[in-house]
């Protein structure tokens, strides 16, 4: 069989851990057999971002700019723990924030709905999309452990030779914590416009939340944005589409979220969407079944799984005892980078051939074919749990 085309390569970005795993077998069993894949390799295991002091990170993201897809897998972002077990020289940044912060991208995170693992919200009957500001906040916090009595304050020293500017955080009289945070009006207005453009091309209704009645100028900044741009440069589009856009406090919408019906795209400051897309995710069935793709406003695409590295099943890969882990969000990566590659370059086969995987894999679940974490859950009868490898043998048999 003659193997489809690509002309322009993908960045493939590979990870660590069961993921890494999962990685290779969906390649082996799943693309490469029916795709001649090219793709700018990038190994940002954990220890090649070690050995690499980090570049290797920032090269992928340069590569995205100037190729435009990407496709990742999850990658460990080390804590202290982490640090001794690989004997790293310094606690890494997460690959994720790095990557974010270069392509100027919004994350939007939608659970896969599959027959047969109904969502723990009943009155949930559509996909809820999360739209994730991929910028600043608490990912690019500066933060003080504060030894005793002290003042903290922030300190605003204009460029201009103007006076500061100071603001008292608190006057410390016993040890305690501080931090500091930022953001910045352009990526603010990058965040809106990607979010508005995504429920355009979706025809999806659009909410934005935050908590400015109590953050009354860092979440206010927000809301002003976001009202802005709509109301400049995108409500006549949003009528003409019959979809809406309006802004909540974020206890309310997750409140109204709860009562709802699904089918619209919630975008969330970037520690809340972090947060509320795991929160969605399990509701709707498993962590393992939620798409990630970050959107850049300058036209950069990166896909990947919307969990971790699933530390626990490498640990008994590695002794040898059989797994169970869900590589559907994994499969879902590879096929959002194939069918973006494939609408890019007007390669029409390309985009036939993500679909068809997607199809399979579903297909397979709803045969009774899946792995432990769906079984466990299921409402189908008499369900098989399959292996890891398993699994993804069964997925490349309908395929």
């Amino acid at each position: 069989m003659e193997k489809i085309r690509m002309t322009t390569p993908l960045v493939e970005m590979d990870g660590d851990e069961m993921t890494r795993i999962i990685w290779q077998l969906v390649k082996d069993q799943l693309i490469c057999p029916f795709v001649d894949l090219q793709t700018e390799y990038y190994d940002l295991g954990l220890r090649n971002r070690e050995a690499t002091k980090d570049q290797v990170t920032v090269d992928s993201a340069e590569a995205t700019k100037r190729l435009g897809v990407a496709v990742k897998c999850a990658t460990i972002t080390p804590n202290a723990a982490r640090v001794d077990e690989y004997g790293l020289s310094q606690m890494w940044k997460s690959p994720n924030g790095t990557i974010r912060a270069i392509l100027d991208g919004t994350v939007f995170r939608t659970p896969i709905v599959v027959k047969g693992i109904e969502p723990y919200v009943r009155t949930w009957t559509k996909p809820i999309t999360i739209a994730r500001h991929a910028y600043g906040d608490v990912y690019k916090n500066t933060e003080l452990r504060i030894p005793g009595p002290g003042k903290v304050e922030l300190v605003y020293t204009p460029a201009d030779g103007s006076p500061e500017v100071r603001a008292t955080v608190q006057d410390f009289a016993e040890p305690g914590i501080a931090q500091g945070i930022h953001n910045l009006d352009a990526s603010i207005a990058s965040f809106a416009r990607a979010s508005f453009e995504y429920a355009l091309s979706t025809r999806q209704d659009l909410w934005f939340a935050a908590k400015d009645t109590i953050s009354k100028t860092y979440d206010h900044r927000f809301k002003d944005i976001y009202q802005e741009i709509f109301d400049a440069e995108y409500r006549t589009r949003f009528e003409e589409a019959g979809i809406s856009y309006f802004y909540t406090l974020i206890d309310d919408a997750v409140a109204r979220v709860i009562r709802s019906e699904g089918g619209f795209i919630w975008a969330c400051k970037n520690y809340d969407g972090d947060v509320m897309s795991d929160m969605l995710s399990t509701a709707f069935g498993s962590l393992a079944m939620m798409t990630s793709v970050l959107v850049s406003p300058h036209g950069y695409y990166e896909y990947e799984a919307a969990h971790g590295t699933v530390q626990r099943h490498y640990y008994k890969h590695l002794a040898g005892e059989e797994t169970s882990t869900n590589s559907v969000a994994t499969i879902f990566a590879w096929t959002g980078a194939l069918r973006k590659r494939g609408e890019l370059d007007g390669l029409d086969d390309l985009v036939a051939f993500a679909s068809r995987l997607e199809q399979a894999t579903l297909a397979t679940i709803e045969d009774g074919e899946m792995t432990g974490d769906l079984a466990a859950i299921t409402t189908l009868p008499n369900p098989r749990k399959l292996s890891t490898q398993d699994f993804i043998a069964a997925v490349a048999s309908r395929l």
